[in-house]
């Protein structure tokens, strides 16, 4: 599935990419500053969740309630190496059967389930992105 999109379509494109989800594991691709993060939360909102949300660019992992379950959006920009992944617990997390959120995630793909979906955003204009879906 492809969406061209402008910022101001964010809710609607989250409430497409939703719709299309074969997998609760979403690995995102894209330059720094596509809007990858940006995308995140008004995914996060359309799931349900009430919470403030945020990069987390030096937290590496951040949770999200929803009523009966949650989400985890990582970002794995700044991380070396697999190691470093183990060190934090990484496969507890994909292992959890709760939704996965995972910006930069090239660095752990060989701890990646079997099923997840692929986003790739790249920035057309300004304001205006194409986003695919595989």
């Amino acid at each position: 599935m492809e969406i061209n999109y402008n910022l101001d379509q964010l809710d609607d494109v989250a409430e497409q990419i939703i719709k299309n989800l074969k997998t609760k594991t979403l690995l995102f691709h894209g330059n720094m500053g596509a809007g990858k993060t940006t995308l995140i939360k008004a995914l996060i909102k359309a799931l349900g969740s009430h919470d403030e949300v945020s990069s987390p660019t030096f937290s590496i992992v951040n949770e999200y309630e929803l009523t009966n379950d949650k989400i985890y959006h990582f970002d794995l920009y700044r991380i070396k190496d697999i190691e470093e992944a183990y060190n934090f617990g990484i496969e507890d997390y994909l292992d959890s059967g709760y939704w996965n959120l995972i910006e930069w995630p090239d660095v752990i793909d060989d701890l990646l389930p079997n099923k997840f979906d692929i986003i790739s955003i790249d920035i057309k204009e300004a304001n205006n992105r194409l986003l695919v879906l595989k």
